[in-house]
């Protein structure tokens, strides 16, 4: 309910200079919001979006570990970046953990699915920032921006070759809400597309869709120009792009890398780097990360580095907040099926 001077009096709301109110009612929150947040922005942002979604809810947010502590005991619909054990074996009534990440491996699943609690997360949310940061890495070496830059930075005006993407092959590993963002954003360009996925039988919005096993994955990356890895961390991904497949890949093309670092075997990288096995590598995640200051991959010119920043975009908490909204909804209405239910 709001107070005669505007302010909103719920549990978790915060007042005009930004303070968090955690005072307890008798009534306990329909959604709790935990306090960590992401990408430099406060989670006071997150929270304030999903009551602009949710009027008729009240959304408290749990500010200092005590309150979360607290205020987890009674929660049934729990939304977060993390959640660990300790935290998790306070929560008594706990049904839905909305994971504000895409990725979910941080969680305690196997205790999460021993407690029958149904997990979502946050796929989506970065389709659209993502799949720029990867056009522009293409864009970027197809005409050499790097080569541009550097020669500025020395004013030295002496022309240099370039590349045109036209006509080129782009293979993009993994086919989920990022994968198909990039394809989508590929389409104008006149690419030839060759998509990876763990069914290919599914079909995809590329080319052509192939599995990640035997004759037709190496083959892909024989073709290809610029490899795409936008996939999760598996058994299956770990370590996918390796010395044979560096082997494989034409010299001429590039690795853009927005998955997780251990896609890619740093060690292999680095010699295919040295050798002239590839032309270059945009690297928005390492392996290790952070990347040591002592680590050669700093200092290849044909490589660029960002530090796992793709996925920052100002429009993160409202996108998340559709998602978690429409499932506190579904949840309120006693439906079975959530958006991006995870299996556990």
């Amino acid at each position: 309910m709001n107070s005669s001077d505007g302010r909103d009096d719920r549990p978790g709301s915060t007042d005009e200079g930004g303070r968090t109110d955690e005072t307890t009612t008798e009534t306990e929150p329909d959604v709790l919001v935990l306090r960590k947040g992401t990408h430099g922005v406060p989670v006071e942002q997150y929270a304030g979006a999903l009551r602009d979604r949710l009027p008729d809810h009240t959304v408290s947010l749990a500010r200092t570990p005590a309150a979360e502590r607290e205020a987890i005991r009674s929660a049934a619909f729990v939304t977060g970046m993390m959640l660990d054990s300790d935290l998790l074996d306070r929560a008594e009534d706990l049904d839905v953990f909305a994971c504000a990440y895409a990725g979910t491996g941080h969680l305690p699943l196997d205790e999460l699915s021993e407690r029958g609690v149904t997990v979502t997360n946050a796929s989506g949310v970065h389709g659209p920032n993502i799949a720029e940061h990867v056009l522009g890495a293409i864009l970027g070496f197809t005409r050499r921006f790097h080569v541009g830059a550097r020669r500025q930075r020395r004013r030295e005006w002496r022309h240099y070759k370039a590349h045109e993407l036209q006509g080129s092959t782009v293979t993009v590993v993994g086919l989920g809400a990022i994968g198909q963002a990039v394809c989508d954003r590929l389409d104008p360009f006149g690419v030839e597309t060759i998509g990876v996925r763990y069914s290919p039988e599914k079909g995809g919005p590329t080319d052509e869709v192939v599995g990640f096993e035997g004759d037709a994955f190496d083959d892909a990356l024989a073709r290809t120009d610029y490899l795409v890895l936008a996939c999760p961390l598996t058994e299956t991904t770990r370590g996918l792009i390796g010395t044979e497949e560096l082997v494989t890949i034409d010299p001429e093309a590039v690795l853009v890398n927005i998955a997780r670092g251990p896609v890619v075997d740093t060690d292999a990288l680095v010699s295919a780097l040295r050798s002239g096995a590839i032309r270059g590598a945009s690297l928005d995640v390492t392996d290790p990360e952070p990347l040591p200051e002592d680590h050669p991959l700093w200092t290849f010119d044909n490589v660029q580095l960002t530090p796992h920043n793709a996925g920052h975009t100002p429009a993160y908490y409202d996108r998340l907040a559709d998602i978690v909204a429409e499932n506190v909804r579904r949840y309120t209405a006693g439906r079975d099926e959530l958006v991006n239910q995870v299996s556990l």
